[in-house]
Order: C-alpha cells, then sequence, then structure tokens
C-alpha cells in the first residue's frame, strides 16, 4: 500500500512538468526577460511553493523551459532554474554581456569601430540578429552598436532575431 502511496505522490510531482508544453503553444525552450525589477523564483508552479531566490535587475534574459497553467518555468544563465508567474515575464528580447569586458562595435565586423567596452553583466535588449551571422545588433542603454554572438547569453546559437 505505502508502494502505490509513494507511486501517485511521485506521478503528481511530475504532472506539471508533463503538462507543459500545451499551455501556450508557444516554443519550448524559448527566451524570454524579467518585466520587474523583483521576481521570485519558486520551487514549483503555484504560490504555494517556496520561494528559492529573488531576482532584481528588470530585463535579465531568461530561458522557458517549460509551462503550467499561468506558470513558466525559466532557467538563468548560471543554469539555476525554477518557476515564475507568467505576468512576471515579457517577450522583449535582451542579451547578457558575459566572460571578460567586450568591445560594441560600430558595424558587425572585427575591425570595426569600438564604440564602447562592456563589462560582463550589463544588460542590453536585443534588437537584430540576422541568421548565419556573427554580431547581433544591441541597445544599452541608448548607445547602439553589435557585440558578437558568443559575448553574450539571451539567445539560441542559430537564431534569427530581428
Amino acid at each position: 500500500m505505502h508502494l502505490l502511496v509513494r507511486l501517485f505522490t511521485l506521478l503528481a510531482l511530475l504532472q506539471p512538468v508533463a503538462a507543459a508544453a500545451d499551455s501556450t503553444g508557444l516554443p519550448l525552450p524559448r527566451f524570454v526577460s524579467l518585466r520587474s525589477e523583483e521576481v521570485n523564483l519558486r520551487t514549483g508552479p503555484g504560490e504555494r511553493y517556496p520561494v528559492a531566490w529573488v531576482y532584481t535587475r528588470r530585463h535579465l534574459p531568461v530561458e522557458v523551459v517549460a509551462e503550467f497553467d499561468t506558470w513558466r518555468k525559466i532557467r538563468d544563465w548560471t543554469g539555476t532554474e525554477g518557476w515564475v508567474h507568467q505576468s512576471l515575464l515579457s517577450g522583449q528580447r535582451t542579451a547578457l554581456v558575459v566572460g571578460q569586458t567586450r568591445a560594441l562595435r560600430a558595424s558587425a565586423d572585427d575591425r570595426s569601430t569600438i564604440l564602447a567596452l562592456v563589462e560582463p553583466g550589463v544588460i542590453g535588449r536585443l534588437s537584430q540578429c540576422p541568421l548565419g551571422t556573427v554580431y547581433c545588433r544591441v541597445d544599452l542603454g541608448g548607445l547602439r552598436g553589435w557585440l558578437r554572438r558568443d559575448e553574450i547569453w539571451g539567445l539560441y546559437e542559430n537564431e534569427a532575431v530581428d
């Protein structure tokens, strides 16, 4: 009898993830950004689940990896996963500068003029990333330029953004 109860408990825990792909019909995984200055990351899809982390960076890019009802399971650039309410996410595409200090260039060319040196952790709006190109156009607080795809987190390797 105890084995049967444990089996039903395990199935109940797995159910939200199994139902994930049918919630919105949008592709999974996909990138979005945080809509608010303060976003609670929960251990499960609902307010009854404890808060595991609080994000305090509006526009931070995150990856939606699962859906359940009005809740989205997200992953951040460090690999941390948890659940947030859909109202705290935006479809606006942003990118996070990763690694070391990066050169923001005037055009999509390694020899182009450097407009600014950008520190890791800076978040910018991802405005253009043509398919098959190395560079993406970003807006960093009013300064527009180009960063290499491998210098930012918030898009897939072969993804086009326009």
